[in-house]
């Protein structure tokens, strides 16, 4: 934890904002995938902490590693936090018969899209349903780089975590209580057997956070630099409506 970090302010502040979100809204509570990673139990923690009207949702889909599930039942029966789990597998693998594919063709992009846009559709089914927001798990890093599904994790009422580095959530983790055991864990979106995050972006997210916050990330030469500022430029769209044409 970083001792620089007020990390109870922005606790407070984060409540705070997700209470007024709420009250702005009209809606009742919040409904969040729960993962098992370190953004989602930050997340699903702070908005337990502005309402009782919490509900965390389990999405396996296809490939799922059994012990994020354990750690996002665990996470939520400690915290208190409502939570349902819903098997997407069955829906992923007639979608993917749909598009004339096998249930069992090796996960790109595109399909790992689907798993995530499948999860948007339940969040969003049980968030009409009892008319509450969605919160997103995006942290600053992520949203800035865009390395999430545009309407799939990314299609959320509102991104609590978006202000924060990655760095900064650990600590805030660490204030929180969030198990060790989560904090610790390697970040994975959890699409496909080893996939990371940083295997993914293909930097550390201290690099990361470095290079995002005006700092000199070490390790990272120039040209590395430059392709993760042109990632950050072309993905823009993500980060915005879409345009609306002339009239």
């Amino acid at each position: 934890m970083n001792p620089t970090i007020n990390y109870p302010e922005i606790e407070e502040k984060i409540t705070k904002w997700l209470k007024q979100q709420l009250k702005k809204s009209g809606c009742t509570g919040y409904v969040i995938g729960i993962s098992g990673g370190i953004d989602s139990s930050v997340t699903s923690v702070l908005c337990r902490r502005a309402t009782d009207a919490t509900l965390g949702l389990i999405l396996p889909c296809g490939y799922s590693s059994a012990e994020d599930i354990d750690d996002a039942k665990a996470l939520a029966k400690h915290f208190d936090i409502e939570f349902r789990i819903y098997d997407l597998t069955p829906v992923y693998e007639i979608f993917l018969t749909s598009l004339n594919l096998q249930t069992n063709t090796p996960i790109t992009i595109p399909l790992a899209n689907i798993k995530a846009r499948l999860r948007m559709v339940a969040l969003y089914y049980e968030s009409n349903r009892l008319n509450r927001l969605v919160a997103g798990t995006g942290n600053r890093t992520e949203l800035t780089l865009g390395f999430f599904t545009k309407y799939g994790d990314g299609g959320v009422d509102l991104q609590p975590l978006g202000g924060l580095l990655k760095r900064e959530i650990k600590g805030l983790a660490d204030f929180l209580g969030i198990p060790e055991k989560i904090i610790s864990k390697t970040p994975s979106p959890g699409l496909w057997p080893g996939q990371t995050d940083e295997g993914e972006l293909g930097a550390s997210y201290d690099q990361l956070d470095a290079l995002i916050s005006g700092e000199t990330p070490q390790g990272l030469s120039k040209e590395e630099i430059r392709k993760f500022q042109k990632r950050i430029a072309d993905n823009q769209h993500k980060r915005h409506l879409p345009p609306i044409g002339p009239r």
